[in-house]
């Protein structure tokens, strides 16, 4: 929603600003110029990216027009299933969980956080390292050294679309320069024509430069910066399930590993000590359905 917003207010500056001025806005409709720009945008953007970035920078891009995947309250989630899971294997053994981590579609705990069991990548995050702790044969610096490359991995994997998104964004106005060229080179090889027409023509081929940087700078640069930040909150769920987990295996309790899990959040989404608290003390009555 705020994308498509930013950019209706970039383009009533931009073209506003122009009209005020006492131009004139069919000069600055030029479709065979943005067939140019942007089309030769998209084929270099094609070239330079393997078949899976294409694949996942298409998924992406709707993502920048939806809200964050998480907030408060499903962070909230995630720490209360964490908080009772711990719990449980506090009380009766890492093995207790098994048949929790071998099918957390059919575990009662896993069933009352929806919003664990919709993210697959991060459901298999905490089961498969739920399931290493129950074999009890890692150190927590073992464990955390492979969270970290995983997590490194998982952030390499999740930015690909921004980055490839800037890249094409970088180059839209030295396209725009290409469709200018073209359009000065038509314009050179018409003098013949009267100085009206001759006037259009520069006007149509200085319109080039003109979209070139306003596509790149204005529209599709934002939308990889979107990308990015979207990115960045996508790790994090990842990173409070990590100093979770690291505290639990160094030997706190549930209640005090879980904060640990709070304090790594963004601020805005962090919830309070008491709103955590709360959260913990719901888990130990059953949610209604």
């Amino acid at each position: 929603m705020f994308v498509i917003l930013g950019w209706i207010i970039v383009a009533g500056c931009v073209i506003g600003s122009y009209v005020l001025e006492g131009g004139h806005v069919l000069a600055l409709m030029q479709p065979f110029e943005v067939m140019c720009i942007f089309g030769a945008a998209v084929g270099a953007f094609v070239v330079s990216n393997p078949k899976k970035t294409l694949g996942s920078t298409l998924k992406a891009i709707p993502t920048c027009f939806k809200g964050s995947k998480y907030d408060k309250e499903k962070y909230l989630q995630i720490i209360a299933l964490l908080y009772e899971l711990l719990q449980k294997s506090r009380k009766e053994g890492m093995l207790s969980l098994e048949a929790d981590v071998e099918a957390p579609a059919e575990s009662p705990i896993f069933q009352k956080y929806p919003v664990v069991l919709a993210d697959h990548h991060l459901l298999d995050f905490i089961v498969d390292y739920l399931r290493m702790m129950s074999s009890g044969n890692l150190a927590v610096h073992e464990v955390q050294d492979l969270m970290d490359a995983e997590l490194q991995t998982h952030h390499a994997e999740v930015s690909v679309p921004g980055v490839a998104i800037q890249t094409m964004a970088d180059g839209l106005p030295a396209f725009g320069i290409v469709a200018a060229v073209m359009g000065v080179v038509h314009t050179m090889g018409s003098i013949g024509v009267p100085p009206a027409e001759l006037g259009e023509m520069i006007a149509a081929a200085l319109v080039g430069t003109f979209l070139g940087i306003l596509l790149s700078y204005g529209f599709i640069g934002p939308l990889a910066s979107v990308l990015n930040a979207k990115a960045k909150e996508a790790g994090k769920p990842f990173e409070c399930v990590k100093c979770v987990l690291l505290a639990s295996m160094g030997g706190y309790a549930p209640t005090v590993a879980v904060e640990f899990g709070r304090k790594v959040l963004f601020s805005f989404d962090r919830p309070s000590f008491e709103e955590l608290e709360e959260a913990v003390k719901a888990t130990k009555t059953p949610k209604a359905a």
